[in-house]
């Protein structure tokens, strides 16, 4: 009866052991599975993210090369501005300028004219002067030999000759008279010719004072320059992911053991 009993244990365990087998099997079945899933999983995650890399990359060279084009476009524009405002101030100072020497020629010619015509008003009172002296002259000459016709009719002898006498003394008195007058008025001629050319001197000097400064231009400014394009480096390709590597179970190790345990079971059976 034991042995009997001991058969049915055996048979069990060894049913058990096929069923433990199967569920081994399973397992390691759904391990390989978990396994494959795994590797799948990371090989898409690399990949997602080598194309993620790739198109940052990408984007950030585009970028880059757009905002260096706008750089330079601006740095063009600007430097053109700043071309055409030193030009432009360059043509308004050369045109005050040209303004500032045309006033002071016509200021020159203006205290040209100008002491011409006190020249010419000096000359003329001079000229005056001395007409006037020699009229002067000759209407006292005239007098005194009219002076001396009289006295030589009227008295005779020592008389006479007093007389005659007294009228040169006096046509002498005027000849003086006039001489220096003449001499006094040539000073005074020359004295006003010279404060003529002295004002005039002092006219172009306050004209050439105000004259301004021939404008030089300015050199061209720098053309714009960029820097040296940035070195990019392609991102490096990321590979998937280590997955561990499933952990399988031996499907025979349940089986041996419900074999191994149902015989030592009818052994002892037997034994007994």
């Amino acid at each position: 009866m034991a042995a009997t009993w001991a058969a049915v244990g055996a048979v069990t365990g060894i049913i058990g052991g096929i069923f433990g087998a199967s569920e081994a099997d399973k397992q390691n079945q759904q391990a390989q599975q978990a396994h494959e899933e795994a590797k799948k999983l990371a090989a898409e995650q690399a990949r997602i993210t080598n194309e993620y890399n790739k198109k940052a990359f990408e984007a950030e060279k585009n970028d880059y090369f757009a905002a260096r084009a706008f750089q330079w476009d601006l740095a063009v524009r600007q430097w053109q501005y700043d071309t055409e405002i030193q030009d432009f101030r360059y043509l308004q100072e050369a045109k005050k300028y040209k303004g500032s020497a045309d006033n002071y020629q016509q200021q020159l010619v203006f205290n040209s004219v100008g002491a011409r015509m006190a020249y010419e008003s000096q000359q003329a009172q001079f000229n005056e002067l001395m007409a006037s002296s020699a009229f002067e002259g000759q209407g006292a000459l005239i007098e005194s030999l009219q002076n001396e016709g009289r006295a030589s009719l009227m008295q005779a002898g020592g008389s006479r000759t007093k007389a005659v006498q007294s009228t040169l003394a006096e046509q002498g008195r005027n000849a003086a008279i006039l001489a220096a007058s003449l001499a006094s008025g040539k000073r005074e001629f020359e004295r006003g010719m010279r404060e003529v050319a002295l004002q005039r001197y002092g006219s172009d000097m306050a004209a050439a004072a105000n004259l301004m400064i021939k404008p030089d231009q300015l050199p061209d400014l720098p053309t714009p320059v960029l820097g040296p394009e940035r070195t990019f480096v392609e991102p490096a390709k990321v590979l998937p992911g280590a997955v561990a590597p499933p952990s399988y179970v031996n499907p025979m190790m349940p089986l041996i053991g419900s074999v191994t345990s149902g015989a030592m079971g009818i052994a002892a059976a037997y034994k007994n």
